[in-house]
């Protein structure tokens, strides 16, 4: 009688366990859809690199006058605004020159170039060009990029997160109306974003004033926009 009883609390504990382990699997009657929403967000940050690159034979006298300008560029941004927890050395690399003897058939160096790289993040977009402008009166003899961004995107995607996957209802409705099904529950779905920068950085071409030309003119630098996409898949079961 005993083992009668737990024979039958087995096969009830068995059914139930494939009952739920079927619940889980993915429904063999499934539609596959995906949609998009796009945003255009204008950017509230910018972050510029500079450097200062400095030649000559002596490697003590090179850091010293190098360190001088970089130094100096460093304060100009603080004193416009700038946090010191935006301002990031990204380089610092100081490079032999190598030359070779074709008498002798020896390399020797003949001089060294030194390199200082920093990094700002510009949270004030109106102060952009301004400080660009003013770098190069301090030594600052490389300015390689403007890159604009936005700094916490997710907060402006909430309403594009949701237009795309109720586009992704419709026209999972739209397709399963078209083969006479209906659509069930929805048994997996996913999301990605892409983004697509748009701006305009303009700068005339003049003698940077570190080199004795005339002072560098304040160049047009226009932020623009960033198109955001939100970019989902839903699968539905359908009856």
């Amino acid at each position: 009688m005993i083992l009668s009883l737990s024979l039958v609390i087995l096969v009830f504990a068995g059914v139930f366990a494939l009952t739920e382990w079927g619940k889980s699997l993915t429904p063999a009657r499934t539609i596959t859809v995906s949609a998009d929403s796009k945003v255009a967000i204008a950017p509230d940050l910018a972050e510029i690199s500079f450097s200062v690159i400095t030649e000559g034979t002596n490697p003590t006298l090179i850091q010293t006058q190098n360190t001088t300008k970089m130094n100096a560029a460093i304060q100009y941004v603080k004193e416009k605004g700038i946090e010191a927890k935006d301002i990031k050395t990204s380089n610092y690399n100081l490079q032999p020159k190598y030359e070779y003897d074709r008498i002798t058939r020896t390399t020797y160096i003949s001089g060294y170039t030194l390199t200082q790289t920093a990094i700002v993040k510009i949270r004030d977009l109106s102060r952009i060009a301004e400080i660009v402008a003013g770098l190069p009166g301090l030594g600052v003899n490389e300015i390689s990029s403007v890159r604009f961004s936005i700094e916490d995107p997710d907060k402006f995607l909430a309403d594009t997160r949701k237009e795309a996957f109720e586009k992704a209802f419709d026209k999972a409705k739209a397709m399963a109306s078209m083969n006479r099904v209906s659509l069930g529950k929805v048994v997996g779905f996913s999301e990605s974003t892409g983004s697509y920068v748009r701006y305009d950085y303009a700068l005339e071409k003049a003698p940077l004033a570190s080199m004795g030309g005339a002072a560098a003119p304040t160049p047009t630098i226009e932020p623009g926009s960033e198109e955001i996409t939100v970019y989902v898949t839903v699968r539905y079961e359908i009856k």
